[in-house]
């Protein structure tokens, strides 16, 4: 045969055709077929999955737009008919940790409105009905949403379809209403605030770019979640090889070359891929059905919205056969296949330690020019320098760990029984223990860098509120207009389940008369008015009762006035000098006030301005004031906080409840870091998996060998250690790799944004993560062995 008909596509196809038929005929083939398809189908899954990201928040996104209302611009207001329009005010609020979007909403047409209703409703709701979420609907029919049903007491008039909500999760609701505002339109078109004209429409909000160390951890999620995944499936291709090579030597007696025999083993490889691809398919659309019924972190997806984008898709539909094909001839390279049987336990050809460099200095080669703040977020070329950069230091993990374990193992002499036979059969096949953790050294690694940065932009992306969580853990604020006065809300606040303590206070502003504005802001003086409790926790006092006034001096701002006792001010009137009731009320403040050090208050802010208690001040002074609260719990009822947010609610309250934070991340941030946890557990789980898959492989092809140990009287603990051995050996190897790459391309990514580089400790809590992993796999893999171990594990064909 012509060098040229032996490579042509017919005997290409003949061979992989011939290494099929093997591969689905007979015991061992079925079994390998079996254990490849199994593990190449995680891998699979992953990748559907990870190829969907883009498609779901696509999807979120458009629906989360398209059920905001629209204000209606001022350019377009004489041309939109009033009945096509309609009053919103929001309506979101929060329960146990949990986001409760809403909107009060009144057409302006009434029942007569053209309106369109908002997303997933024929209507609008009824006035004092509510339009709810099938999630939400289930929480507040539920004991656990009790008190959420308190603050949301209106009747359920009908449920939002999946084209008005963003996850099957979602909690989200409308509710109607016919006393927005006395402004209802009786004309042909809204009046001339435009804020009050809404519209639903399919207008697509404008969103901010990302900042450069966030787009940056993005990319870096992306390849550290699915490197491993690769490794993986790479692995998988390559299970039960050692049985396979044996069979292969059969074919060199009946006259088969090298290279024909390389390709029937690619053919029975190609086939436990492509069964792997359809059983990873198959389950994915099962998986993708039970997705849609749970919520992780917060976050749920429709089922109809997980579909993997169509590049994505192919790519994997491709990729996934390819490459199963291409690792199977580059793994048969280093083993000769002669008829009388394989060549692979003499001494190998020591492994090159020159090539395995070349990947990761490619790497550095990529990324060294972004060092020193360099990385330009909002380029597509940048970012993809950037994640090939960082794939290839992840792959220089990969390819070194072979040449250290062939390296260490070589070396490792004595020691009790059991960790003898577990260092010969690691110098033995060195590289299928390598190929076992390098799933796991990749995961690592690739963490460690990710803990890194993450710390890092933690750092950069949380803001110190200063606010003292110890002194108060919840703040209350509100209008007095339409709330309630200081008194009134701690007394409500203070008959609550778990409250110790309620502080509140009302905040006006004073100004001098005649004064003009500063860039459009008149200077002006903030005036506090509350109990002797209350002034304490915003300045030095000594001495207080009511009736008391005091002066806390300000650090000098341009649009701060400085008041100084005996001085003539007026009283309640805005930052322009707009009196809130009918006239200014004049007030002068009396010379004998004393003048006190500020302090900062629980809330984080300071309280320049003047002090004063109850009795010093009459109601006609407060007009156009702020009602304001802290309060301390005694920590005793969960429920707490939830209490709070039902005094404070209500449909025409100006309110807010805040929880007291020292530290406070961005929602940026936050998202990301649900994502990345999101992530890393599917990933975890699957090379979890996978290491069991494998070690279950390797203890099969090793059924004989252990059942001949066991029958020379080799004790089944000894054994058992020796498994141990075989396991622990190379993931130390393998995690100590992992901690020297993760932590090196972790100090090359923050120096990429400009971060202070720092967390050099940040392998030790994924080192922990890993030894958890080995454990696992060594606990599950035991009974297997002790399967093993029995006489009949002798009997051969």
């Amino acid at each position: 045969m012509s060098e040229r008909s032996a490579t042509s596509p017919a005997t290409w196809a003949r061979e992989l055709a011939l290494g099929a038929r093997f591969a689905v005929t007979g015991g061992p083939g079925w079994t390998r077929t079996a254990l490849t398809a199994f593990g190449v189908g995680l891998g699979v899954i992953v990748l559907l999955l990870a190829a969907s990201v883009p498609t779901m928040l696509a999807a979120r996104d458009d629906r989360g737009d398209d059920r905001n209302p629209d204000p209606v611009l001022e350019t377009a207001i004489e041309d939109t008919p009033a009945a096509q329009t309609f009053q919103a005010l929001s309506g979101s609020t929060e329960y146990h940790g949990e986001d409760i979007g809403g909107w009060v909403l009144q057409p302006h047409g009434g029942a007569a409105t053209e309106a369109e209703p908002p997303p997933g409703l024929d209507a609008f709701p009824a006035p004092g009905e509510m339009a709810v979420s099938p999630a939400l609907a289930r929480l507040l029919a539920s004991d656990e949403g009790a008190l959420l049903a308190e603050r949301l007491d209106h009747p359920i008039g009908d449920t939002i379809g999946d084209e008005g909500l963003q996850g099957p999760g979602d909690l989200y609701y409308y509710l109607g209403s016919d006393t927005l505002g006395s402004d209802t339109l009786d004309g042909d078109t809204p009046d001339e605030d435009a804020s009050t004209a809404y519209v639903f429409s399919d207008a697509t909000t404008g969103r901010e770019p990302l900042p450069a160390p966030l787009i940056l951890l993005v990319v870096v999620i992306c390849v550290v979640l699915l490197m491993p995944i690769a490794v993986f499936i790479a692995t998988a291709v390559r299970f039960g090889g050692e049985r396979r090579d044996q069979r292969l030597a059969a074919l060199r007696l009946v006259g088969a070359d090298i290279d024909m025999t390389r390709r029937i083993a690619a053919g029975e490889t190609l086939v436990g891929a492509v069964a792997g691809l359809l059983l990873g398919g198959a389950a994915f659309l099962l998986l993708r059905a039970w997705l849609g019924t749970v919520t992780v972190w917060g976050f749920s997806a429709f089922p109809h919205d997980i579909v993997p984008a169509p590049p994505l898709a192919a790519l994997i539909l491709v990729g996934v056969p390819v490459a199963a094909v291409v690792v199977s001839l580059l793994a048969l390279r280093g083993i000769a296949i002669e008829p009388l049987g394989v060549v692979r336990d003499a001494t190998e050809r020591r492994r090159r330690l020159v090539w395995r460099l070349v990947p990761g200095a490619l790497g550095l080669v990529l990324l060294a020019p972004m060092l020193g703040g360099s990385f330009d977020g909002g380029s597509t070329g940048g970012q993809a320098q950037a994640a090939v950069g960082v794939v290839l230091l992840l792959v220089a993990a990969t390819v070194l760990l072979p040449w250290v374990v062939e390296r260490v193992v070589g070396r490792l002499r004595g020691g009790p029984v059991s960790f003898q036979l577990a260092t010969r059969r690691l110098q033995l096949s060195s590289g299928a223990a390598a190929r076992t953790v390098s799933g796991i050294t990749v995961a690592v690694a690739g963490a460690t860098a990710l803990y890194m940065l993450f710390m890092g932009v933690s750092d950069e992306e949380t803001e110190i509120t200063g606010q003292d969580p110890d002194r108060a853990q919840i703040e209350v604020s509100e209008s007095t207009e339409g709330g309630l006065t200081a008194a009134a809300l701690s007394g409500e606040l203070e008959g609550l389940p778990g409250v110790s303590q309620a502080l509140a206070w009302e905040t006006t502003s004073a100004q001098s008369p005649g004064a003009r504005p500063v860039d459009g802001i008149t200077p002006s003086a903030q005036v506090v008015v509350g109990d002797c409790a209350v002034l304490r926790e915003m300045a030095r006092i000594e001495r207080c009762a009511n009736g008391d006034l005091f002066v806390a001096p300000g650090e000098g701002d341009p649009w701060e006035l400085a008041v100084e006792p005996g001085q003539e001010l007026v009283l309640g009137v805005d930052s322009e000098g707009v009196p809130y009731g009918d006239a200014p009320v004049p007030w002068t403040l009396p010379e004998n006030t004393p003048v006190v050090e500020p302090r900062t208050d629980p809330t984080g802010y300071v309280n320049a301005g003047i002090l004063a208690t109850p009795g010093a001040l009459g109601d006609e002074h407060l007009a156009g004031s702020w009602t304001r609260a802290v309060v301390r719990t005694d920590g005793d009822d969960p429920d707490t906080l939830e209490h709070v947010r039902n005094v404070a609610w209500g449909e025409h309250r100006d309110a807010w409840v805040f929880e007291l934070e020292s530290r406070r991340v961005s929602e940026e941030l936050a998202d990301i870091q649900r994502a990345l946890l999101i992530g890393a557990t599917g990933v975890m789980t699957v090379i979890t998996a996978s290491m069991i898959v494998s070690m279950l492989e390797q203890l099969r092809e090793r059924r004989r060998l252990l059942s001949a140990l066991v029958a020379f009287g080799t004790r089944r603990s000894t054994l058992s250690a020796s498994l141990l051995w075989q396991t622990a050996v190379p993931v130390v190897l393998g995690l100590g790799l992992a901690a020297i790459v993760g932590t090196g391309l972790g100090a090359l990514l923050m120096s990429m944004v400009d971060l202070r580089v720092g967390g050099w400790l940040a392998f030790l809590p994924m080192a922990a993560v890993g030894a958890g992993m080995i454990a696992t796999v060594t606990l599950v893999s035991l009974p297997l062995l002790w399967h093993m171990m029995r006489p009949d594990g002798l009997r051969t064909e």
